[in-house]
């Protein structure tokens, strides 16, 4: 799989982080329901594994289901077994390499953008994108213009399609997409949050 050029395809990565297993499974059926297409689970949500397990054997092999807060090789191992197809880190992580599928690696300044990218990420994860905002990602693109940024953290519909302006490849968002929903919030607003994002992204394209 190639991750970056699939982000840059669909723009919008949904973060699923809670505290019901159930609810988040429901949650990761209902995004790719409404047209989401690249779902990250948080290893911080309830019985994580078994929510990507379930959705990867709901999903079938080819959804672009990943696992996210990596921090560890020992986490990674865990992650791609339950069938995650690529890692999110919320920081530099070492000994990723060996499990064959790409990451999306945490990192802010630019030496740990250049740190990231000598441990073989294929993205960018620029996190927490709040500290910086988009004007943070237009100064990064003039020393890394080659570089595929994913900015998270506080993306709200507007800082969304800012980025993307910008040059982020996609965005990651996770409450103000989620929400509640995989706490056992209301799905029905989800499937709104949805709509609205996924009008920002297509308008965000260049």
């Amino acid at each position: 799989m190639n991750l970056v050029e699939s982000l840059r395809g669909h723009r919008l990565l949904a973060i699923v982080r809670g505290k019901d297993p159930a609810a988040a499974l429901r949650t990761v059926r209902t995004l790719t329901e409404e047209g989401v297409a690249a779902i990250e689970v948080s290893l911080t949500t309830a019985d994580a594994l078994t929510v990507i397990r379930q959705a990867r054997a709901e999903l079938g092999p080819d959804a672009l289901l990943g696992a996210g807060t990596v921090r560890s090789a020992a986490d990674a191992a865990r992650a791609v077994d339950a069938g995650a197809s690529y890692l999110v880190t919320p920081a530099l992580v070492d000994g990723l390499e060996p499990y064959g599928v790409p990451v999306l690696m945490g990192a802010l300044t630019p030496t740990e953008i250049e740190l990231a990218l000598a441990r073989g990420a294929a993205a960018i994860k620029l996190f927490p994108g709040t500290l910086g905002g988009p004007g943070y990602l237009r100064a990064l693109r003039d020393p890394f213009p080659e570089v595929p940024f994913v900015p998270v953290g506080g993306v709200d519909a507007q800082a969304a399609g800012e980025y993307l302006d910008r040059g982020a490849v996609a965005v990651g968002v996770g409450s103000p997409l989620v929400g509640d929903a995989a706490d056992g919030g209301d799905l029905d607003r989800l499937r709104h949050r949805v709509a609205e994002f996924r009008k920002v992204v297509a308008g965000g394209r260049t």
